[in-house]
């Protein structure tokens, strides 16, 4: 796995982790921030080998008198940024109380191993999770809660850097924050934005994703961090709004119409909706998603399941045996 030896500089005390490799899940982003003597964590990687790794490049940059990250933040409870939760033993981990109410639907390390390792390796689910989350290794990882949360906003101090935790969601997830770092001009977003790749969106809608992306711009940073993919600017999230409302007004125009939603999203996917960007099987989520909020659905969202339609999307197309 090819993973980045260094940190990039974002602004005074802030360090970026960015292992990239679009096209494939689980590859997130981590921010680091330092200040004197004390450093934070900005979301955790995937599994305990791509931890490792972030620590290792971390080490150059961590103040001479730190021991540890001793703060972690959770932008959201997805494993692909928390996992690696369980590698800073003692640390206080922030995240929003919906985060925390909603960790149990969150798949499980065990769970993912299963999907990887378990299931029929010629169905469509048990092919797409070999394909895009089979690197990863899930023995020994122990999901970790927060120990800290909040609802609305909350404020952090790293040193001399101020921060404040921002409450979103939900949209990405149920319980969505951004980081705002006001003196540097930053926002580390979350998977509330995506970069190169088609976004996965398990709450919604896509109104409510929006709204958070107008938050980000209310802020007026400079530099926008977002879950996966290179950092954005302002312009970027701007042209992310646009996408998701071309989206939005597509899925409400077939669900006005009486499409069902599995049709609907192959028409859209027919289109070439953005196909520019990798991963299109994710607009099969989005507008099963989009669909359970306009048929008034408020049962718990089903992660496996709609990754499984986008996995049987994705398998007719892509899978063995085809280009």
């Amino acid at each position: 796995m090819n993973l980045p030896d260094g940190l990039v500089p974002v602004a005074d005390g802030l360090h970026l982790w960015s292992p990239g490799h679009a096209g494939t899940w689980g590859f997130a982003n981590c921010l680091l921030i330092t200040s004197g003597e004390q450093a934070a964590l900005v979301d955790t990687p995937y599994d305990q080998p791509m931890t490792e790794a972030l620590l290792a490049a971390a080490r150059p940059v961590l103040p001479a008198g730190a021991a540890a990250v001793t703060t972690i933040v959770n932008t959201h409870v997805n494993g692909d940024h928390t996992f690696g939760n369980g590698c800073f033993p003692g640390a206080e981990i922030i995240a929003t109380k919906a985060s925390a109410e909603h960790l149990c639907r969150e798949p499980s390390p065990q769970q993912m191993h299963f999907l990887t390792h378990q299931t029929p390796a010629d169905q469509p689910l048990g092919w797409y999770a070999r394909e895009h989350f089979g690197r990863y290794t899930y023995e020994g990882v122990e999901a970790v809660p927060p120990t800290t949360t909040f609802s609305g906003r909350y404020a952090l101090t790293v040193g001399d850097i101020e921060a404040e935790l921002i409450e979103v969601g939900p949209a990405h997830s149920a319980g969505d924050l951004i980081v705002h770092l006001p003196a540097q001009r930053v926002v580390c977003a979350g998977d509330v934005l995506f970069a190169e790749d088609h976004p996965v969106h398990w709450d919604g809608p896509l109104a409510r994703v929006a709204a958070a992306c107008e938050t980000i711009l209310a802020l007026e940073p400079e530099v926008v961090v977002p879950g996966h993919g290179p950092v954005m600017s302002a312009e970027d999230v701007r042209g992310y709004i646009t996408y998701l409302r071309e989206l939005e007004a597509l899925v409400h125009a077939r669900h006005a119409a009486g499409v069902p939603a599995g049709e609907a999203a192959a028409d859209i996917l027919a289109a070439g909706f953005h196909d520019h960007l990798g991963l299109r099987e994710r607009i099969v989520i989005l507008t099963a998603v989009e669909y359970r909020h306009l048929d008034g659905d408020t049962r718990e969202v089903d992660v496996v399941g709609l990754a499984a339609q986008a996995a049987a999307w994705a398998y007719r197309d892509h899978g063995p045996g085809k280009p």
